[in-house]
């Protein structure tokens, strides 16, 4: 009798913990998407809050599918995607050149110096987020650091105009989303098993070969966690391209922004939201869903 009431109390336990993370989930993920879902199917009015209820004064459904509409057949809306998206993907290319070898240099060293350089990857975290931005103004302005660096040097003869450009957009993001490729990266490398790098290149293959045929396989899961983990954040910044870029840089965190607090339309507002949100979403469903089937292939 005991074990089976032990066998039901552990089993209620597995269920709940398992409810927990897809409550999180419901609480603060769904539940604040249907409420944006249900704003973008609206129309604005002057009104609080600025947009019409879901159902009128005789019960009837009102959605209105005008905002999607809108956002097609306007060229700005996807020219702005476009750039945030391209922007995002080459941000998450120099995070992965800058970050791989020094994941890798972290993971081959001694555990002493591990510890040690994983603390300075950290290091910048200890650090408000909008003051680092701010020092980088610091920097590339035309009489920032690098600029009376360089002349002083004699190296150029007139300030390099960096401040408010896309340079300097890749700029903030690389450096503030770098320790997010690096960590998930080194937390594969450290695992990897160093004797079948060796035993490739016992068999003749050169170090390229057995970087491109053992290492870098191996360090594939990494290498998506640490792409995911930047492009996606990437893709909605507000901040960077708005203190770096300047007011000419529309990437769709800046026209996110001014929609719900500049021109207050709400419903357009959340109509890109939802397309933002369909944009990231849909290809990392479609990436599980290949990387679940090749994992059944292989076994």
């Amino acid at each position: 009798m005991s074990e089976q009431i032990n066998k039901q109390l552990s089993e209620a336990w597995q269920r709940f913990i398992l409810a927990l993370p897809y409550t999180w989930l419901l609480i603060f993920f769904l539940a604040p998407f249907a409420i944006i879902l249900k704003i973008s199917v609206a129309d604005p009015i002057l009104a609080q809050p600025p947009f019409t209820p879901s159902f009128g004064d005789a019960g009837e459904l009102q959605i209105s599918a005008d905002n999607y509409v809108f956002l097609l057949t306007d060229k700005l809306y996807a020219i702005t995607y476009l750039k945030s998206v391209m922007m995002a993907a080459i941000a998450t290319l120099f995070c992965l050149a800058i970050g791989f070898p020094i994941a890798y240099g972290i993971a081959r060293s001694t555990p002493g110096t591990r510890n040690i350089l994983l603390l300075l990857i950290v290091l910048p975290f200890w650090i408000s987020f909008l003051l680092r931005v701010y020092a980088w103004m610091g920097l590339l302005n035309n009489y920032g650091v690098i600029n009376n660096f360089l002349m002083w040097l004699g190296v150029i003869e007139q300030p390099i105009p960096m401040m408010y450009t896309d340079f300097a957009i890749y700029i903030g993001l690389v450096y503030s989303y770098l320790p997010f490729m690096i960590l998930p990266l080194y937390a594969t490398l450290e695992r990897m098993n160093l004797d079948l790098v060796e035993a490739a290149q016992d068999l003749g293959a050169t170090p390229a070969q057995a970087f491109w045929n053992i290492t870098w396989p191996l360090a594939r899961p990494g290498v998506i966690a640490g792409s995911l983990l930047v492009f996606i954040p990437a893709t909605g910044e507000y901040v960077i391209p708005y203190l770096l870029g300047g007011p000419d840089s529309l990437l769709i965190g800046r026209v996110l922004f001014d929609e719900f607090f500049i021109n207050r339309d709400w419903p357009l507002a959340s109509s890109v939201a939802v397309v933002l949100l369909v944009l990231v979403v849909v290809p990392i469903v479609i990436l599980q869903r290949n990387q679940a089937r090749d994992a059944e292939q292989a076994t």
